[in-house]
């Protein structure tokens, strides 16, 4: 399968709802469960915290969750907005998550010990910060998420870090990170692999790849 371009995908999902007429909720419900079957067969014990951004991939992230949840793992949402910000999709899949009891803690513009302590006690850290459509170094709370997911890797190295699309702030179609980037060890996209991923220079932040 080809290694497909930021508005190739986009093209693909807009092709699927306007022209075939399934809906975006669908296409979400598909990738987070698919996600999760990847992420239970890669790291099948532990708890899991996912950390969710406000986009799509934080909706990503939402489904993920309610999907490990049902096969029996313990799992904790981290956010970096309030869900009831989201709108569409996302939003759809946070309040479906709310109202399924999965614990979700709000960190927003909270310190580096404070993202730290919250994914201390998980096995497996989910990134669903940002998707394909971000561009730029992360900022704000989203690099304070990043630097707290890799340093949870340094101290504890047994800590399995999965990428949602591909590791939070590296760019889909160069394959550069330009700022601070997941550095994961497994990155699971979606209808094929981001252009960016065959540069050389992002295969130590992709980890195993995983297209579902």
């Amino acid at each position: 399968m080809p290694h497909l371009s930021r508005e190739q995908v986009r093209d693909i999902d807009r092709r699927a709802i306007d022209e075939f007429g399934l809906p975006g909720v669908v296409l979400m419900e598909n990738a987070g469960r698919g996600a999760a079957t990847a992420i239970q067969q890669h790291f099948p014990t532990g708890a899991v915290a996912i950390l969710c951004g406000k986009g799509n991939n934080a909706g990503d992230g939402y489904v993920i969750a309610r999907h490990l949840e049902l096969m029996g793992r313990t799992v904790t949402l981290l956010t970096s907005v309030e869900p009831v910000s989201l709108t569409g999709d996302a939003l759809i899949n946070a309040t479906v998550a709310k109202r399924s009891g999965i614990p979700i803690t709000t960190l927003g513009n909270a310190c580096l010990a404070d993202w730290q302590a919250a994914v201390e006690p998980a096995a497996v850290l989910v990134d669903a910060l940002l998707g394909t459509g971000a561009s730029g170094a992360p900022r704000g709370n989203l690099a304070t998420a990043i630097t707290a997911i890799n340093a949870a890797k340094t101290q504890r190295p047994s800590t399995a870090v999965v990428a949602i699309d591909l590791p939070s702030g590296l760019d889909c179609d160069s394959g550069i990170a330009p700022g601070d980037c997941v550095q994961a060890d497994l990155t699971v996209t979606f209808v094929a692999a981001q252009q960016g991923f065959s540069n050389a220079a992002a295969q130590p932040l992709l980890g195993t790849g995983e297209v579902v």
